[in-house]
């Protein structure tokens, strides 16, 4: 299965108590780079987490969102902090007595200083958070990763009209190529006749110079091996690797061809060949493009 590494999946899960949401996206990137925003709550099951969801992912920057919010009045208790209080009520009448002013502190406004009235979230055993966010992580993963999937369907068969384009050039390069060597000793034998006139042309001289054009213009192997890595990039693709992703193998690949293509390019003096190999480059790097996008 070919997977890109640009998805989206969400889910959202209520025990009666408890709702927790999860938002699941990614873009291109070479590595993992998972970065997670979660409440301080969950802080103790990050490694949980990170190993839950790359059970969905292999590649990509992936940008994860996860909320919680206690549905009962158990979930919070407030706090009231005495020896705070008392250093602020020591400190006001202090102030009263340096300034001779009279003291009107009232209890609305002690009450407001920072520290003396606080909000603590219960404590909550690990396993009780875990299963029903676990569950939440599940479902945006299976989104997320249906999501790169049919993403991935689409860059395939992108991938394979290119392909077949390229083959296409290959095949007509191949078949152009002798065809130019022929052309090549056919001129050659006029230019010499015409030079000579009526002089009897040296045909081991003449062998030898088309057997040397023929040498300088060849492009059998880089043929070749163009058809080969052409060859492993659609069966990659149609094999594709759950567990590895075809990333990585393919821009290798895909590198490959652009070499070949470019040895090509620089041998011929075709104007035939030379328009088509350049077409081959420009889907070669239409083909590099469309890699990034694969997981």
């Amino acid at each position: 299965m070919v997977s890109s590494m640009t998805g989206f999946g969400k889910s959202e899960f209520t025990d009666g108590q408890r709702r927790y949401a999860v938002e699941i996206k990614s873009v291109n990137n070479r590595y993992l780079d998972m970065n997670i925003k979660m409440p301080k709550v969950f802080n103790a099951l990050e490694s949980e987490i990170r190993g839950e969801l790359k059970k969905y992912m292999k590649r990509g920057k992936v940008d994860v969102y996860i909320t919680y919010e206690d549905l009962t009045e158990s979930g919070s208790r407030v706090q009231y902090n005495k020896e705070i209080a008392q250093e602020y009520m020591n400190c006001l009448s202090e102030m009263a007595q340096d300034f001779g002013l009279e003291s009107d502190v009232r209890i609305s406004l002690l009450s407001r200083f920072p520290e003396v009235l606080t909000t603590e979230d219960a404590e909550m055993d690990e396993e009780t958070l875990w299963e029903p966010l676990q569950h939440a992580i599940r479902q945006a993963g299976i989104q997320f990763a249906a999501a790169r999937s049919r993403e991935g369907e689409f860059l395939k068969k992108d991938l394979e009209s290119k392909l077949d384009r390229m083959l296409e050039n290959v095949d007509f390069i191949t078949e152009r190529s002798p065809v130019i060597v022929e052309e090549y000793r056919q001129n050659l034998r006029n230019k010499v006749s015409e030079l000579l006139e009526d002089t009897k042309i040296d045909e081991g001289r003449l062998l030898m110079e088309v057997t040397i054009y023929a040498d300088k213009v060849c492009v059998d192997e880089e043929l070749v091996r163009l058809r080969s890595h052409i060859s492993a990039v659609k069966q990659a693709l149609d094999k594709g690797d759950d567990q590895n992703g075809i990333g990585r193998k393919l821009d290798f690949l895909a590198q490959e061809m652009n070499r070949e293509a470019n040895t090509t390019l620089s041998k011929t003096s075709d104007l035939e060949i030379s328009n088509r190999a350049i077409d081959l480059k420009t889907d070669i790097e239409k083909v590099r493009e469309q890699i990034q996008n694969i997981e």
